[in-house]
């Protein structure tokens, strides 16, 4: 009897955590399904290289991993109940492919303002430094023109809301980067997924 309690506690709290939205689901065209998958996987091995590269998180000790991103991609993306849980009362249509998307498209956006004011803020070796991130940040532009669920101007992030993060010493900054690009590496994860599981469209089923 406690099993069923338990369980049955469970299902209501995802019932509770999962978001809700009213967004009708979009038709995702051929085209945004044969390139965004494949420009999400080129942005997850190219933050990896990032991070075994000398030039970021080279005599960082710390292994901290961190996530500033106001955006609940984890949440909204997370597959269909009924496709993971025998939860009484759920269906496929408790995934929303939009809501999912939109939190996407705030990673995006979020990391992409967070690159640029890093490389904005005191650096120790910014030629490097920008040669190694530029490429990080022209993935994320494809991304944000070709895969994003809304324009650019609307999105939520900006420069101004992360500048804070950096102060005058480019060792604390690197470092602070490093935490944050470990973060971004294993949010990227979360979207390939997402990305894989919108691609297989069960939850339309």
């Amino acid at each position: 009897m406690a099993n069923f309690h338990l369980y049955f506690a469970s299902c209501a709290l995802l019932l509770i955590l999962r978001p809700s939205t009213g967004l009708p689901v979009r038709n995702l065209s051929p085209e945004y399904h044969a390139q965004c998958p494949e420009l999400f996987k080129n942005l997850l091995l190219n933050i990896k290289e990032v991070l075994k590269s000398d030039d970021l998180c080279s005599s960082i000790m710390s292994d901290t991993v961190a996530i500033k991103s106001k955006a609940e991609t984890v949440l909204a993306c997370a597959p269909a109940l009924a496709q993971t849980s025998s939860c009484i009362g759920q269906s496929s249509s408790s995934f929303s492919e939009n809501e999912c998307l939109s939190n996407i498209t705030k990673d995006l956006a979020h990391y992409d303002a967070l690159i640029q004011s890093y490389l904005n803020s005191s650096l120790k070796s910014p030629e490097k430094e920008a040669k190694l991130l530029n490429p990080t940040l022209g993935i994320i532009k494809s991304l944000r023109e070709n895969c994003s669920l809304k324009a650019a101007e609307d999105d939520d992030s900006s420069e101004e809301d992360v500048a804070q993060t950096w102060d005058a010493g480019s060792f604390n900054n690197r470092q602070e980067m490093c935490k944050m690009m470990r973060g971004f590496y294993v949010r990227t994860i979360t979207i390939n997924r997402a990305m894989g599981y919108i691609s297989a469209g069960d939850y339309k089923k």
